[in-house]
């Protein structure tokens, strides 16, 4: 049997980006992403795709934490200061945990603790589609 953390590896998309996830529980998830030169956009900080690919995750994890499959509908993000290496951290909490469309917030930190980027997402869980795990 598996977890949520096994389940997710299977996101490509993310591990390509070098997004994991670190912790998951009821409507919670936090992922890490290490920057890398490759990470880089021309002004030499972080591209927010990158960001916003490890705050996804993130979201991810924490809407479909109640193993009923759900899908993003409709993402903000904004980014508020840059980063250019080390580690950023995306930490997901589900503000509404509805039946059909849940909302969640991801703040993105920096290691010192200082937000990068807020983003916001809400979903829409597709009834009779359980995760096994």
């Amino acid at each position: 049997m598996g977890t949520l953390i096994d389940f997710f590896k299977r996101d490509r998309f993310a591990l390509l980006a070098g997004a994991e996830l670190i912790e998951v529980g009821e409507g919670y998830a936090k992922a890490r992403m290490r920057i890398t030169e490759q990470h880089l956009n021309g002004g030499d900080v972080c591209q927010g795709g990158a960001l916003f690919t490890l705050a996804d995750l993130a979201f991810a994890a924490a809407v479909n934490s109640h193993l009923t499959l759900t899908f993003s509908t409709s993402s903000q993000i904004t980014f508020i200061r840059p980063v250019s290496e080390g580690y950023v951290y995306a930490e997901a909490t589900e503000i509404v945990n509805h039946k059909r469309m849940p909302f969640a917030e991801v703040k993105v930190t920096d290691e010192q603790g200082q937000i990068v980027a807020v983003f916001t997402s809400s979903g829409y869980r597709k009834q009779g589609m359980v995760i096994e795990l």
